[in-house]
């Protein structure tokens, strides 16, 4: 009898201590601190804690410097909240779409740029935080763990939003999501003299070895992080695999609309920064570059706000990003070509790929600038500008794609290429951009338009979405084998028919191409360096001009005959170039 009563009393402890430990929102120790989460409004099962910060606040002598890991708090922390978001221009057109200006982007439209601004958030220097989702009391007692980057030219964006909340990915497909926030532009990216170069990208890797050290707490399992990242979350995604070769941390990568290759990239490096650097210390009384180290005190007294508007300009006037990571040789490779095809970069597998109409995103950006009518906007010539931005996704995104995925199999590592194709999706149509471009996918990959639009998915959409969600985690779990068992996706091999197409003809499923469908033009475009800049100008002055019958003309004679092959493509990339320097 007295057996028994134990056996129950230790069985109720027992029980206890199970169910404490898998209670939705519960405390968990961390490094940092013990923190308490909440349940998600999104998916009442899964746990999310939010705003955990992993550095100290980067002010004062921190600004413009490397990241300081944050001291343990003492007590329990209530995350239930995001954190400040990064500094940042908050000017996006976005913003402030007029009502009677609704036609450029229909109601969905309006809805999904203002969260892709991130309108009325607080924007504060303490912000280097992260947020994690979870759903610890079912499936597996380690989960796969998705470390997502998030996009913005490294100038603008948020892991703090609708958009990338983890809800739907931890409680559909069983796995633990982190986001988090890294330095943008001049906080991240200064050029100051005497200062680590790229400290944006320090931040990334900090929250990582967070991330690694703490997430067995929430369930996760330390040995299988995916390192996700879109546009230049990709980019960054790509650099990491490159400047810890030997220790990334992550056991798998991918890298959506964006490498590290990507050639608009390379055409946005330099001494960029430290040149805008001097120009915005000059225009704030600090002095230029007589006054070299001398500037950074100075521009550390100054206010957050005060930086903000000395760079506003240069980000309105400039097709350039005037603050972007510098290659350094350590954090960001001197020469990404000969790095790759050395194999200096971590040998782990790798998933890649891009959106078929990367640039609709960036036609529609320029049109919530201008006061157009409605007739003005009906007469934009589209069948011009598409040619002209389909060339910019070739040049930026599926090139430099097939270059990443091109080092990795020459160090026979297993690789998976993608191209999404968006299908008709009504709760992720961006007005005349139709419902695939940059970024499209990141909305589809979280589950998250319907939340963000209040349109639901259509049945085709919830089941394309979900196969893709399948992918991305089937591979985050097992990146060797997974996809091939669990999906039949083929290894990518250019000499086989193994592009993945997602979406395709309104798909729900994946279908398989061969590469040289996208990939033909290539070698010609890599000869032209300066094309992705000479494209940008003719774009914005076919936009911008609303009485260009030359060009028009010029461009037709272009752009409407055939380029189905190498010479064609050559002579309108020369012509191109001709009108781009006669503007």
């Amino acid at each position: 009898m007295a057996f028994n009563i134990l056996f129950c009393i230790c069985w109720l402890q027992l029980s206890w201590l199970t169910v404490a430990a898998f209670n939705i929102g519960g405390p968990v120790n961390t490094t940092t601190g013990i923190i308490r989460g909440k349940p998600s409004p999104l998916r009442s099962s899964v746990s999310m804690y939010l705003g955990i910060k992993y550095a100290k606040a980067p002010k004062g002598a921190l600004r413009f410097a490397a990241p300081v890991p944050v001291h343990r708090s003492p007590g329990v922390s209530n995350t239930t909240s995001f954190s400040p978001q990064v500094p940042r221009i908050n000017d996006c057109p976005c913003n402030r779409v007029p009502a009677n200006k609704a036609h450029m982007l229909g109601p969905v439209g309006e809805k999904i740029a203002k969260s892709l601004s991130q309108e009325n958030h607080f924007l504060d220097e303490d912000c280097l935080a992260l947020n994690i989702w979870t759903k610890p009391q079912q499936g597996e007692r380690k989960k796969a763990v998705i470390f997502y980057i998030h996009g913005g030219a490294f100038w603008l964006g948020s892991g703090s939003i609708t958009a990338t909340d983890g809800s739907v990915l931890a409680d559909e497909n069983d796995v633990v999501v982190v986001s988090f926030n890294y330095r943008l532009s001049i906080f991240g990216f200064s050029g100051a003299p005497g200062q680590p170069w790229n400290v944006g990208l320090m931040d990334q890797r900090l929250a990582l070895e967070w991330t690694k050290a703490n997430i067995a707490g929430f369930g996760g399992d330390p040995s299988r992080i995916t390192v996700i990242g879109q546009s230049v979350g990709g980019i960054s995604a790509d650099m990491l695999a490159f400047s810890y070769p030997r220790d990334p941390i992550a056991h798998a990568f991918i890298a959506m609309s964006g490498v590290a290759s990507s050639y608009f990239s390379a055409a946005m490096q330099g001494k960029y920064p430290q040149k805008t650097w001097y120009q915005v210390s000059a225009d704030l009384g600090c002095g230029g570059r007589e006054a070299g180290e001398a500037t950074v005190s100075c521009m550390r007294s100054k206010s957050q706000d005060a930086l903000l508007n000395a760079i506003k300009p240069l980000g309105i006037q400039s097709p350039i990003v005037p603050f972007w990571p510098v290659p350094d040789g350590n954090l960001v490779p001197k020469n990404y070509e000969t790095d790759g095809n050395a194999g200096r970069f971590a040998r782990v597998p790798f998933l890649a790929g891009s959106a078929e109409w990367e640039m609709g995103l960036f036609f529609v950006i320029p049109l919530m600038y201008m006061n157009l009518t409605e007739d003005q906007v009906a007469a934009l010539p589209v069948g011009l500008i598409r040619p002209l931005d389909d060339l910019i996704t070739l040049i930026a995104f599926t090139c430099p794609t097939a270059e990443s995925i091109g080092f990795r199999r020459k160090y026979q590592l297993p690789v998976w290429r993608y191209r999404n194709y968006g299908g008709d999706y009504n709760n992720t149509k961006l007005g005349p951009a139709g419902s695939c471009w940059h970024a499209s996918d990141v909305f589809v990959l979280f589950g998250t338009a319907s939340f963000v639009t209040g349109v639901e998915d259509s049945e085709f959409e919830a089941k394309a979405a979900a196969y893709m969600r399948d992918a991305w985690t089937t591979f985050a779990k097992d990146p060797y084998n997974g996809l091939n068992t669990r999906l039949h996706w083929p290894q990518y091999d250019p000499l086989t028919k193994s592009m993945i197409q997602l979406s395709y003809k309104q798909q729900t499923e994946a279908s398989y191409t061969f590469n040289w469908k996208v990939d033909a033009f290539c070698p010609v475009i890599a000869v032209f360096k300066d094309i992705y800049l000479v494209i940008l100008r003719i774009l914005s002055f076919l936009i911008k001009s609303q009485n260009a019958p030359g060009l028009m003309d010029n461009l037709t004679d272009i752009l409407y005959h055939s380029l189905s092959n190498e010479e064609a493509l050559k002579t309108a990339l020369e012509s191109l170039q001709s009108i781009a320097h006669s503007l």
